[in-house]
């Protein structure tokens, strides 16, 4: 084998590594985008309030129905905690969503999720290799827009609050037997080695470039 056939390979893994990089850097811009979008819809998003008493916020940008149609659904994101100081938010670690049945599907568009962490309780659900909706905690439907300030003392009662958006569409959702776990794979792209979504959080992981625009964002909470 010539020298020239040689350096044939380890150009294609140069070349294609970029390509790696902006995949992580296009998610974590779409998922600012839906956070700024669906928390900044006024009477018909997420209201600012529940935001601001959030202990951790979960966004997955366009979860995707599963290809065999029985209510599969399937979406990658991330989450990001409050400093144990109080000020500021977290690195992002990653997270997917799994199984059960989303909602708010219409016509198969793909359907943006943003969570709410409201309490400890939540956090250590969240911050769990995985668990299941329905089974190990409950996730309650959010109120949209107006209504949150009629429903605040039944919503600060939840662990969990959650909202979906889909062609412009808001509402609460409850994802009754999705499984949301740990997504490992993203976490060593964002990181460059394994790290648990705890390590992540509650740790004083660095922000990684490509999610400071969230982390900044964020921070007006």
């Amino acid at each position: 084998m010539t020298s020239k056939q040689l350096l044939i390979p380890v150009l294609a893994g140069v070349l294609a590594l970029p390509v790696a990089l902006r995949a992580d850097d296009e998610r974590l811009k779409t998922a600012e985008t839906v956070m700024r979008e669906m928390a900044g819809a006024s009477d018909k998003g997420v209201a600012e309030g529940l935001i601001q008493k959030a202990k951790c916020i979960v966004i997955i940008p366009g979860v995707k129905k599963g290809a065999i149609g029985v209510g599969g659904q399937y979406g990658r994101g991330y989450i990001s905690c409050r400093k144990d100081a109080g000020s500021g938010w977290s690195a992002p670690g990653g997270i997917r969503i799994e199984g059960g049945s989303i909602g708010l599907q219409l016509g198969g568009t793909d359907t943006d999720v943003l969570m709410l962490v409201m309490n400890d309780r939540g956090v250590d659900r969240m911050l769990a290799s995985k668990f299941t909706v329905g089974a190990d905690a409950a996730v309650a439907a959010g109120p949209v827009g107006r209504q949150a300030n009629a429903q605040t003392d039944a919503t600060m009662m939840a662990e969990i609050l959650a909202w979906s958006r889909a062609r412009g569409v808001f509402a609460g959702l409850s994802l009754q037997g999705s499984t949301l776990r740990e997504d490992n794979s993203e976490n060593k792209a964002l990181y460059g080695k394994e790290m648990s979504n705890k390590d992540v959080v509650k740790g004083n992981t660095p922000v990684p470039k490509a999610a400071e625009s969230l982390i900044a964002f964020l921070s007006k909470y």
